[in-house]
C-alpha cells in the first residue's frame, strides 16, 4: 500500500509540471520581444532533451530486456508510425489541441510504466518518474500556447484542465502497478510503443521549432535536458 501511495503521489506531481508549464507560458509575456523568442525555444529544447534521455535510458532499455529483437524492433516501428498517423489526422482535423494529444500519448504510457516499475521493484522508477516531470514541463508550456491562440479558452480553464490531466496519469499509475506488474512483455511493449512515438515526436515537431536565428543558446537546452537524465541514471546505478 505505501508503494501505490508513492506511485499515486509521482505521478500526480509528474504530472503538475504540465500546468507549471502553462503558468510559465501566461507571464512570458512579461519579458521584453527577444527574449520571450529565446525562452519559448529553450523551454522546447528542454522538453527534446528530456524526451531523448527517457527514449535512451528507460524506455528502450527496459523494452527491450524482455522481447527478441524482431519484436522489439516491430513494437518501436510501430509506436513512430503510430504517431505519424495521429499526426496527420491531428493536421487534418485541424485542432488546436494537437500538442495536448501528443503530450498525453507520452505521458500515460510513462505514468503505467511508472507504476510498473514500483511493483516490480525496478530501480529505474524514481528515474522515470523525474524524466516524465522533465518533459512536461516543456509540452505543458506548448501545450497551453498552442490552446490560447487557437481556440477561445480562458486560461484559467486549460490550466484547470491540466490538473485534471495530472489526476489522469495517477490512475494510469494505479493500472501499471496493479494490473502489469507481472505481464512483463506487455509492458515492454508499451514502452517500445511510446518509444518509437516520442522519438517521431522530436524530429517531426520538436527539433525544428529548436533553431532560432542569430541565438544559439536553446540547442544548448537539449544538451541539458538529456544531462538531466543522464545524471538520474548515473545516480540510481
Amino acid at each position: 500500500m505505501d508503494l501505490l501511495f508513492t506511485v499515486i503521489v509521482l505521478t500526480l506531481l509528474s504530472g503538475l509540471a504540465m500546468p507549471f508549464g502553462a503558468l510559465l507560458a501566461k507571464i512570458e509575456h512579461i519579458h521584453p520581444s527577444w527574449l520571450k523568442s529565446e525562452l519559448r525555444h529553450s523551454v522546447i529544447a528542454l522538453g527534446a532533451g528530456a524526451l531523448l534521455s527517457a527514449v535512451a535510458l528507460v524506455l528502450v532499455p527496459e523494452g527491450t530486456s524482455n522481447l527478441s529483437p524482431l519484436s522489439a524492433c516491430l513494437a518501436f516501428t510501430l509506436g513512430g508510425v503510430g504517431f505519424m498517423l495521429l499526426d496527420i489526422l491531428l493536421k487534418k482535423i485541424n485542432t488546436p489541441a494537437s500538442q495536448l494529444v501528443a503530450m498525453l500519448a507520452d505521458f500515460i504510457p510513462e505514468s503505467i510504466a511508472l507504476g510498473a516499475a514500483f511493483a516490480t521493484g525496478s530501480s529505474s522508477a524514481y528515474l522515470i518518474a523525474l524524466l516524465i516531470a522533465l518533459q512536461n514541463l516543456p509540452e505543458g508550456f506548448n501545450a497551453y500556447r498552442e490552446l490560447k491562440d487557437g481556440s477561445s479558452m480562458k486560461s484559467i480553464s486549460i490550466i484547470s484542465s491540466f490538473i485534471g490531466l495530472a489526476l489522469l496519469g495517477s490512475l494510469s499509475g494505479i493500472l501499471g502497478y496493479t494490473f502489469l506488474y507481472d505481464l512483463p512483455k506487455v509492458l515492454s511493449v508499451i514502452m517500445l510503443l511510446a518509444s518509437g512515438g516520442i522519438l517521431y515526436s522530436i524530429f517531426q515537431d520538436i527539433a525544428p521549432q529548436v533553431k532560432l536565428e542569430k541565438h544559439w543558446s536553446p540547442p544548448l537546452w537539449a544538451v541539458f535536458g538529456f544531462m538531466f537524465g543522464m545524471l538520474g541514471h548515473m545516480l540510481m546505478h
